[in-house]
C-alpha cells in the first residue's frame, strides 16, 4: 500500500514542507514519484520516518540522523539503541522532576533546601552526553576513551566557563584582525595555560602540541571552526608564539 505526501503528513504529524525537506537532503526518499509529480511512500518509508522522529526526540541533528540510519542495516538494533537512549533521558527527567518536586515542597513550607539537593539531576547528564560524542570519535579514531564514571559537574562547570571565556576572546580577536602575536592574545594564552595547570601537568610547549592536534583532528577542528572560521589555526599559531617566548 502506498501513501501520498498528504496522507503521510496526516499520519505522522510531520508537515508536508518538512517531508519535502527530508527528501531534498536525502533523509527520507519517496518509494516512487509518479509522472504527474505526486510522491508516494510505502511501509518501508513509514518505518524510516518513525525512526527519524525517535531520533528527533533525542535532539539528533538531521545530518547525524541520516548517518545513523544509513550506517545501521539492522532496524531492530537501531530501535534497541533508540530505546536505551530514550530510557536514559526518561531517567534524567525523572531525577530532575524529583528535585523540582522537593523544591516546590520546601518553598511551600518556607524551609530552605540544602544546597546538596538543589542541583540533583541537573548538569551531570549534560556532561556525560557531551563527552559521549567526543568519546565516540576518540574511540573510533585513536582507540582512546575519556573516563566518565566519576564526572563531577561542580568541578567541570568552572573549567567549561573558563574555556568558553578563552575561546570567545580568541574568536573575537581573530574576527577583529588582532595578530596572533599581539600582547593581549599572548596574555590570554598565558592566563588559560595557568588555569589548566591547576589540575593538569601541561606547559606552554605541551599546550602548543595539544592545539596542533586539535587543528589537525577533524572532530575538534570543526567544533572550533563552527565558532569562527580559522579559529583552530589562530589558536595554534598563538600557542606556538607563546611557547617560543
Amino acid at each position: 500500500m502506498s501513501y501520498t505526501v498528504h496522507e503521510v503528513a496526516e499520519l505522522s504529524g510531520v508537515t508536508i514542507k518538512t517531508l519535502y525537506h527530508y527528501q531534498k537532503i536525502g533523509l527520507l526518499m519517496p518509494e516512487r514519484v509518479a509522472e504527474n509529480g505526486y510522491r508516494y511512500y510505502g511501509h518501508k518509508e513509514l518505518k524510516r520516518l518513525q525512526q527519524i522522529l525517535f531520533y528527533r526526540e533525542l535532539d539528533f541533528s538531521l545530518e547525524n540522523i541520516k548517518n545513523a540510519l544509513d550506517n545501521e542495516s539492522d532496524r531492530l538494533n537501531c530501535l534497541y539503541e533508540q530505546y536505551s537512549l530514550l530510557k536514559a533521558r526518561e531517567q534524567r527527567l525523572a531525577n530532575i522532576l524529583r528535585t523540582l518536586e522537593e523544591t516546590i515542597q520546601h518553598e511551600e513550607k518556607g524551609v530552605p533546601m540544602s544546597k546538596e539537593k538543589m542541583f540533583n539531576g541537573l548538569n551531570q547528564k549534560e556532561w556525560e552526553e557531551t563527552i559521549a560524542y567526543q568519546n565516540e570519535h576518540l574511540q573510533k579514531e585513536y582507540g582512546y576513551e575519556i573516563d566518565t564514571s566519576e564526572i563531577d559537574a561542580e568541578v567541570m562547570n568552572p573549567k567549561a566557563s573558563e574555556a568558553v571565556e578563552f575561546m570567545s576572546f580568541m574568536a573575537a580577536s581573530l574576527k577583529n584582525g588582532v595578530s596572533a602575536n599581539d600582547k593581549s592574545v599572548l596574555d590570554a594564552m598565558e592566563k588559560h595555560i595557568k588555569f589548566m595547570q591547576q589540575d593538569m601537568n601541561i606547559d606552554a610547549m605541551g599546550f602548543a602540541a595539544q592545539t596542533r592536534f586539535l587543528m589537525t583532528d577533524d572532530f575538534h577542528r570543526e567544533m572550533m571552526e563552527g565558532q569562527q572560521t580559522g579559529l583552530s589555526y589562530y589558536i595554534c599559531f598563538a600557542a606556538e608564539s607563546y611557547a617560543a617566548k
